[in-house]
């Protein structure tokens, strides 16, 4: 018999942590592309436009699938959804290595991005299901820490892999990241159940007070007209398409500038690779407080998403407008906005996400999320797009950035304003006949 966890409510940040691992080997395989985009640029001998629809393809891709991965993961629950999604983006990654030209590449980020674009809904299910709501702020916010480690430590660890063992070449580093993917899929499948329910009936974990008895199984049956109801929560929800707006702008400016910043680095301020990947990680150390600082206001100080969004998207404005103007050789003003974008940017990143699981009951959470993000990633694809017409290609080869992060800047405001008349009050319906009563009292 399978050896049994005591303290089951302790086990749920065993699965919180593991989720955030596996989630980070995620961004290793994304991460590394962009950090190697103005080689692969070179060697590929791609325009600033083409550069723009490659990231903007993945993006595609990526919404797609966050789709049918929210239904995916309330249907056959997030476990079995995650090992789809890890299995193909890892081999995705492997073969980006080998590719040859745009149309390879072109494939290969459709690819990645419907690996990767059906790995995030079910995580936030799995986080649903394992945590009560009033942690889901915390909970939700550390996890989307990943977007601030990753994108913090990947550029550091592969441009010195390439710089010390393969002789600065970034082809081999992807036949080199397919080994963290083969881990994620071993922590995955020893340590990650769908729910704590399952785990107890199962014999692995003990039951205790801090097991809520009434989490829902993700393959639990319900009937047409159970489900019509429990979905028209969101959907009949005008402040649900007001939080995809504001979910739009936000992956727009936040991927957007993790799209182009290596490049802007490169070729408008021409540092090279080592110096390059200290620069690009710097945002993203302080992104990670952010985060945290964002999960706990949430949770513990405001209870509301709405402040922390219109602090961190009012803030990005003047940041992000100015960052493109810095003179070449002004490090020190380059590095200091570079702290501050990393800051607002993405104070906001994991609170955003809680709005979701706060405002409707958890069984809906999964497709809400899909659904959600799914659109919302379109911001993901609009902006490198946007951004790669914007750039200004002088005649000696350099790339002028300054209209990039003024429109940048101006996807904030518009976030701003979606933030303003955002209502975040939980949804609550009788006629709901899903929601359980947890629901009603928190």
């Amino acid at each position: 018999m399978a050896k049994v966890i005591n303290k089951a409510w302790g086990y749920r940040y065993v699965v919180l942590v593991i989720l955030w691992l596996i989630y980070i080997i995620n961004y290793f395989d994304r991460m590394a592309v962009l950090t190697f985009l103005p080689f692969i640029q070179k060697d590929l001998n791609l325009t600033p436009v083409e550069v723009g629809q490659l990231a903007s393809v993945f993006f595609f891709a990526y919404a797609a699938a966050q789709i049918s991965a929210g239904f995916l993961a309330d249907k056959i629950g997030p476990k079995k959804v995650m090992y789809i999604a890890i299995t193909v983006f890892t081999f995705v990654t492997a073969l980006t290595g080998a590719v040859k030209n745009f149309t390879q590449f072109l494939f290969l980020r459709i690819g990645l991005g419907l690996g990767e674009g059906h790995h995030f809904a079910p995580a936030i299910r799995a986080i649903n299901n394992w945590f009560p709501r009033k942690e889901r702020g915390r909970a939700i916010s550390f996890f989307a820490t990943s977007w601030a480690v990753a994108p913090a430590v990947v550029p550091v660890i592969v441009t010195n892999i390439s710089f010390y063992f393969f002789a600065g070449h970034w082809r081999p580093v992807f036949y080199v990241l397919a080994i963290p993917g083969i881990i994620g899929i071993i922590l995955l499948w020893y340590f990650v159940k769908d729910s704590p329910k399952e785990m107890i009936d199962k014999g692995r974990l003990s039951k205790d007070q801090d097991i809520d008895d009434k989490n829902e199984s993700p393959n639990e049956n319900y009937s047409r007209e159970e489900k019509r109801k429990s979905y028209g929560l969101f959907l009949k929800d005008f402040h649900f398409y007001i939080y995809t707006l504001l979910l739009f702008c936000q992956l727009a400016v936040y991927w957007g500038t993790t799209t182009w910043l290596t490049t802007f680095l490169v070729t408008q301020h021409g540092f090279n690779i080592k110096e390059m990947g200290f620069l690009v990680s710097a945002p993203y150390i302080v992104a990670f407080f952010a985060m945290m600082l964002g999960g706990w206001l949430m949770d513990k100080v405001l209870y509301r998403m709405k402040p922390i969004a219109l602090i961190g998207y009012i803030g990005s404005i003047p940041v992000l407008w100015m960052l493109g103007s810095v003179e070449n050789g002004n490090t020190s003003s380059l590095l200091f906005l570079l702290l501050l974008v990393g800051f607002f940017v993405n104070l906001n990143c994991g609170s955003i996400y809680a709005y979701l699981p706060k405002r409707y009951p958890k069984n809906v959470v999964g497709s809400a999320t899909g659904l959600a993000n799914g659109i919302g990633q379109m911001g993901a694809f609009v902006s490198p797009l946007v951004a790669g017409y914007l750039v200004k290609v002088g005649t000696n080869g350099t790339q002028d950035f300054g209209g990039v992060f003024i429109f940048f800047a101006a996807v904030s405001a518009l976030a701003a304003i979606c933030a303003i008349f955002l209502k975040e009050n939980q949804v609550t319906t009788v006629a709901n006949p899903l929601m359980n009563k947890e629901e009603h009292l928190n």
